[in-house]
């Protein structure tokens, strides 16, 4: 099957951390930029975090720089969002995408997406 499978949300207090991670299965992330985005209750989904594939470049929104950090692992053909430091307005569903080689802020042009992960930061 070729999907995308995010894991590793839950609840977590202010200032935890947690560890997502998007596994592909059925094709190859050596070609593709991963991003991740996230959609609270009530807000449009925005773009959180990504890795390109041609040279790895990584990218945030303002918002998490300095506290979260994008990673890949081609020989587990996953990518990794570590999230620390974290904050009631992380909280959300984070979906990873897929879009060939480049990362890019237009989410229309991510191709393939996962089902998402809550994520929910409360005490």
């Amino acid at each position: 099957q070729v999907q995308l499978v995010e894991s590793g949300g839950g609840l977590v207090q202010p200032g935890g951390s947690l560890r997502l991670s998007c596994a592909a299965s059925g094709f190859t992330l050596d070609y593709y930029a991963i991003g991740w985005f996230r959609q609270a209750p009530g807000k449009e989904r925005e773009g959180v975090s990504c890795i390109s594939s041609s040279d790895s470049s990584t990218y945030y929104v303002d918002s998490v720089k300095g506290r979260f950090t994008i990673s890949r692992d081609n020989a587990q053909n996953t990518v990794y969002l570590q999230m620390t430091s974290l904050k009631p307005e992380d909280t959300a569903v984070y979906y990873c995408a897929t879009r060939a080689w480049r990362c890019s802020d237009y989410e229309k042009t991510y191709d393939r997406w996962g089902r998402g992960t809550q994520v929910t930061v409360s005490s």
